[in-house]
């Protein structure tokens, strides 16, 4: 006989940590933690147990209230089981639909980490073998499926990008796009760095997060909201937020460039200048040409320098770790001296580190499944695809009913009144950053 329990917090965390199947920082304690704090709603972690009191599946589940005395209830990539046990997937639907009509629950929303389909490197596609069987197991249990959504209409992204980081660094590597390569090796050569940040780099990362979404009209969290999920994943032991920031010395990006200058000047003035081939006339052309865009270079740097001083953040980065899993949460990039592509370098940074800490799935959290060139998401997608990762497609939402009248009120109208919080709190955020600019 299966029963739904309250866990202890800790034993909930161990077992979503450690869990074979479905183990995602979304179900862990640390984002149900941060959850309650910042996203106004109430965690439950909850274990199906057995008679010996072994836990044998669990989920998160996030409620919020609504009006009248109402709720829904969200397990964020959740359930924490092996789908693949039908009467195990029915025994916890149950209980956990027996939980919601004591919460008055409107609905119950998943959104599980189970893999439609992927394509690797090389564009070979690969349907999960028990995707079919999973999906009539869901719908069987009651559950109503969401739809295929092509971009981020869902909780959570229905596509992203994973590399497998039990692969060597020389393969995942080679995975690369040409490009990539190129850029890594050119932020490399302007002697960028990539460091790990501090609590106190939260302002930094906050201040390039909102330059990143005001090139994309939209302004999502306060600088509060990033300190606070710092602040919680790195108070559990189970759980870990990295800041990765990259940098630019300018002085030492002018010194590494005017070695370049320099051996420029010394090709120059081995060549015969009083009898030139029509060939050393090309490369004299060729070499004089290099020399004025480097000086022009170093022009513009110098600029830089005295307008944002000597050493600038250009990209920071916070990588979420849970279990043998990280995920690239956030990215936000300044606005200028894109040419020192020092967002890659931070990206290529952070993938060796998990890597060397023994990671093996590395997600970059989020792309669109619409690649129609028109989309303007579409630039965000092509700069994830080449770092080599496999593309996934997951099997989307699926919303239990509880209350069909009152799920059909909730569906119509808060897309709306959503749509208007929206608005109103990116109003809100704006006018605090234009304060912040004014005090400057």
């Amino acid at each position: 006989m299966l029963k739904l329990k309250n866990l202890e917090k800790e034993q909930f965390d161990e077992f979503v940590r450690t869990n074979k199947y479905k183990s995602h920082f979304l179900q862990s304690l640390s984002w149900g933690e941060f959850s309650k704090i910042k996203k106004n709603v109430t965690p439950y972690y909850l274990g199906l147990v057995n008679e010996k009191e072994e836990v044998v599946a669990s989920t998160l589940l996030l409620e919020k209230k609504l009006p009248m005395n109402r709720c829904y209830l969200y397990a964020p990539r959740g359930f924490v089981i092996d789908f693949k046990k039908k009467e195990l997937v029915r025994e916890m639907t149950k209980k956990v639909v027996e939980f919601a009509k004591s919460k008055k629950a409107i609905f119950v929303k998943i959104d599980p980490d189970i893999i439609r389909k992927s394509i690797n490197y090389q564009n070979e596609e690969k349907i999960e073998e028990d995707y079919d069987k999973i999906f009539e197991t869901l719908k069987s249990c009651g559950f109503k499926h969401q739809g295929y959504t092509k971009n981020f209409e869902t909780m959570q992204p229905r596509y992203t990008f994973r590399i497998d980081l039990t692969q060597s660094m020389e393969e995942i590597e080679n995975h690369f796009s040409k490009t990539t390569k190129q850029r890594i090796a050119k932020a490399e050569k302007l002697d960028t760095e990539v460091t790990i940040g501090k609590k106190s780099d939260i302002k930094e990362f906050y201040h390039l997060m909102t330059l990143t979404e005001s090139r994309k009209d939209f302004i999502s969290y306060n600088e509060d909201y990033y300190e606070t999920l710092y602040e919680i994943f790195n108070g559990n032991k189970s759980s870990k937020a990295t800041l990765f920031m990259g940098k630019i010395n300018i002085t030492k990006t002018i010194n590494a460039i005017e070695k370049t200058l320099k051996d420029i000047n010394n090709q120059i003035s081995i060549l015969p200048i009083d009898n030139l081939s029509k060939s050393a006339k090309a490369k004299l052309t060729e070499l004089t040409k290099q020399k004025e865009n480097i000086l022009a270079e170093i022009e513009k740097y110098k600029e830089a320098r005295k307008e944002y001083g000597n050493e600038i953040t250009l990209s920071a980065h916070m990588i979420i770790e849970y279990g043998d899993k990280a995920w690239v949460l956030y990215a936000g990039n300044h606005n200028i001296l894109s040419e020192t592509y020092v967002n890659y370098k931070t990206y290529y940074e952070h993938i060796k580190y998990c890597k060397n800490k023994k990671i093996k799935i590395y997600d970059q959290f989020g792309t669109i499944g619409d690649l129609s060139k028109n989309n303007p998401r579409l630039g965000l997608h092509e700069f994830k695809k080449k770092f080599g990762g496999d593309y996934i497609e997951f099997i989307g939402e699926w919303d239990y009913i509880v209350d069909p009248l009152f799920y059909f009120v909730f569906t119509k109208l808060v897309p709306i009144y959503r749509k208007i919080i929206r608005k109103k709190s990116k109003k809100n955020l704006e006018e605090e950053l234009q304060k912040e600019n004014e005090k400057k």
